[in-house]
């Protein structure tokens, strides 16, 4: 008998679809090839008590994946919204905030900028380093997780939304502050999975209540947007959208050729110079 599933948790070949009645099997794709996400809403057919097999995943909403010029990396699918978790300490990379908000303007999804441990002395340089987000209309909220996370509940309502975010963001003591007992239930899955061996590349929802749930994925150092090409990454940048087309050359790359829109506009100050030059360090490779 065929079931219907949400994937709850990927890890590996390994997935946790939750049924509607709130019973959770463990999971393996029928072939050898798999692109399950979390956040997938699969077709299950039972094996045993507690396992099945994926026989095939519902269409998807949206996509949320990275890619190099090998692979590519599945981080969620059927997401509303992206919230980019960054910090005061240790300080955050730029790039790879700007290719996260890239990716979700590709899925058209919301998005969110988290700025966690603002009760660190390090604060003014943070708000100042996102500062050109905020004057180009990305959302960013103030918080200290390990003090209180109830400003971000409003934002996470009605959404599912996928939580990213460098190591040491301090994305973990956010999750457990806003579901008490994600340690344990993590726990848990490693033992029914075997131990750790399926824990390190995994992705975890949660439900925050019946409209609105989270998925939790592990640190992402790099975010490669191979699958994306120039025009799409253009128009990712809210900043550029009054200049384009009207450089002198169709194909301007606003790195270096003459009478670039983008770069007048960059010089009269209504583009910020460091949201240029990160374009152009996301494009050139």
């Amino acid at each position: 008998m065929k079931l219907r599933g949400l994937v709850i948790a990927a890890y590996g070949r390994h997935y946790l679809a939750e049924l509607p009645g709130g019973e959770i099997l463990e999971c393996v794709p029928r072939g050898k090839k798999s692109d399950v996400a979390c956040g997938d809403t699969v077709e299950i057919e039972r094996t045993s008590a507690d396992q099945a097999v994926i026989d095939s995943i519902a269409p998807r909403t949206t996509l949320l994946y990275r890619s190099d010029a090998y692979k590519q990396k599945i981080i969620a699918a059927n997401v509303t919204q992206i919230v980019v978790v960054v910090a005061t300490e240790p300080s955050f990379n730029d790039e790879l905030l700007a290719r996260c908000l890239i990716a979700a303007h590709d899925q058209n999804l919301e998005t969110l900028i988290v700025l966690n441990k603002c009760d660190l002395p390090q604060i003014e340089a943070a708000r100042a380093q996102l500062a050109p987000y905020r004057k180009i209309g990305y959302r960013v909220l103030e918080l200290s997780a390990k003090q209180d996370v109830a400003p971000l509940l409003p934002y996470l309502q009605g959404h599912t939304s996928v939580l990213v975010g460098q190591s040491g963001m301090g994305k973990s003591t956010l999750i457990n502050a806003l579901i008490p007992g994600a340690l344990a239930a993590t726990r848990e899955i490693s033992t029914v999975l075997d131990s750790g061996k399926h824990t390190t590349t995994h992705a975890r929802l949660y439900h925050l209540n019946a409209d609105s749930h989270l998925i939790d994925c592990p640190g992402v150092q790099l975010f490669g947007l191979h699958h994306l090409d120039f025009a799409a990454i253009e128009k990712s940048f809210p900043e550029f959208l009054p200049y384009l087309g009207q450089c002198r050359f169709a194909n301007c790359s606003h790195s270096h050729e003459p009478d670039c829109a983008i770069r007048e506009a960059t010089e009269e100050g209504k583009i910020d110079l460091r949201r240029l030059k990160l374009f152009q360090q996301i494009t050139a490779h």
